[in-house]
Parts: C-alpha cells; structure tokens; sequence
C-alpha cells in the first residue's frame, strides 16, 4: 500500500480565504439590504395638530395623518358624516370624517385621521384609525369581530 501525498488545492489558501469573506460579505449586505430597505415604507408617520397648523398654507391639501386625543364633548352627527375635534392639549383642529370608525372610537380616546386640510380649516379624514389598548375583548356569541362601528347615540354616558 503506497500514501500519496494530497493533491494540492484549487485555490491556494490565501485565496480561498478571501473569497469566502467575500461571499460572507455580499450574503451579509443582502441580508441587511432585505431587512432594512423596506422598513421606510411600513412605518406609519402622524403630524399632531400643532405641527399641522403650524405649516400653515403648505398644509392645505396635502394627505396627512394627525394623531391626538378626541376631545370631550365634541363629538356629533352621523357616523357616516362624523364630526369630532382632535387635540395635542396645545391645539384644536375640527375633523370631519365621512368613514365610520370602529366601535372602540370614544371622546377623550386617542385617534389618527387620514385626509387632507381645507382652506376653511376643518380637516377633512377619509380614515379613522383609533388607538386602543392592548386588552383583548371577545366578541359577544353570534357577534363577529370587527362588525361593529361607532354610534354617537348609543355612546354610554351619552343622551
């Protein structure tokens, strides 16, 4: 039985080295590349009403969100014509929004409109997101999740 001796490498040791920190590298930037590079699009940014009127005639027109509390006692009309004033405690912006929002909308909760500014000053929300907390409810038997909107009439503590 005779040994032979190894046969030599394709590439001699050096190389090789380099080229697998190579390939590390560019699997490393791809990585990052996927995970990062889209989070600019899924984050949701929201303007408060106070850096809303404070771009003054630039804001007029212009698809923002705002986000404040729904103030206390200002809340009227149908769902589907609902009027409300958002705040940041500094400052007011009357909401018209002709989307019903969801049954957890209630004055004094936090809300995020979608919309735009009329010159008249009422911001006019094709959306409504409200904010709530992270406890769970379960839907009463034969209800179903979600199916439900916002009634000022049936408000509790409301007339």
């Amino acid at each position: 039985m005779t040994v032979r001796a190894p046969a030599p490498p394709a590439l001699p040791r050096r190389r090789r080295r380099w080229g697998i920190v190579l390939g590390a590298a560019v699997a490393l930037g791809a990585i990052v590349l996927l995970a990062f590079g889209s989070i600019g699009s899924a984050l949701v940014y929201y303007l408060t009403p106070s850096e809303l009127v404070a771009r003054g005639e630039r804001a007029v027109g212009e698809t923002v969100r705002v986000g404040g509390l729904v103030e206390p006692g200002s809340v009227s009309g149908p769902p589907t014509d609902l009027r409300f004033v958002l705040t940041d405690g500094q400052t007011h912006v009357a909401v018209r929004a002709d989307s019903a929002p969801t049954s957890s909308f209630r004055e004094g909760t936090g809300a995020v409109v979608e919309g735009t500014l009329g010159v008249d000053g009422v911001f006019r929300a094709t959306r409504v997101i409200v904010k709530h907390d992270e406890n769970y409810e379960a839907p009463a038997p034969g209800e179903t999740p979600g199916g439900s909107v916002f009634v000022p009439a049936e408000e509790p503590g409301r007339p």
